[in-house]
């Protein structure tokens, strides 16, 4: 998002719409927020361009393709004079099962969200398909129990 652009109370009734349902007609939200139908697709246009929203998806859950075990890996990295950090990233990237890779501070460089199917599974991703990067000197998996809730940022 632009330092510029300000969203406005027509754009953050927009956005909470979207937000609980990405799928409501633009009509429909138009009718609820007393304007037209081309008020409301310019304001999501415009906030799109401004990086307000990314997109829409649709969402899979894993569990619905049988990845039942979720856990987040600290990742240390060791680079060669040869190596950087993306480098190690774009590798992490071709590995399907990680679904996040984030920058961090602290005692790791990369901290990843993987899912896959089992534990002895996710053994296997870890030991032929993480640990195998010859700069990751270091990782630390958390198993996650359960999902206690996941959620956009507030938009009022």
């Amino acid at each position: 998002m632009t330092n510029r652009f300000q969203l406005d109370s027509l754009d953050r009734r927009i956005l909470s719409f979207l937000a609980s349902n990405a799928r409501t007609p633009y009509l429909e939200i138009a009718r609820l927020c007393h304007v037209s139908g081309a008020a409301v697709h310019q304001r999501i246009q415009k906030m799109e361009e401004a990086g307000v929203i990314r997109g829409s998806q649709l969402l899979v859950h894993p569990n619905g393709l049988g990845f039942r075990t979720c856990a987040f890996i600290g990742i240390q990295i060791n680079l060669s004079s040869s190596s950087t950090h993306e480098d190690v990233f774009r590798r992490i990237s071709h590995v399907p099962e990680v679904v996040e890779c984030h920058h961090i501070t602290g005692k790791y460089s990369l901290l990843i969200k993987i899912y896959s199917r089992d534990n002895e599974h996710l053994k296997q991703i870890i030991v032929e398909k993480i640990q195998s990067i010859p700069e990751i000197s270091l990782t630390e998996t958390f198993i996650s129990l359960e999902e206690g809730f996941e959620r956009q940022l507030p938009v009022e």
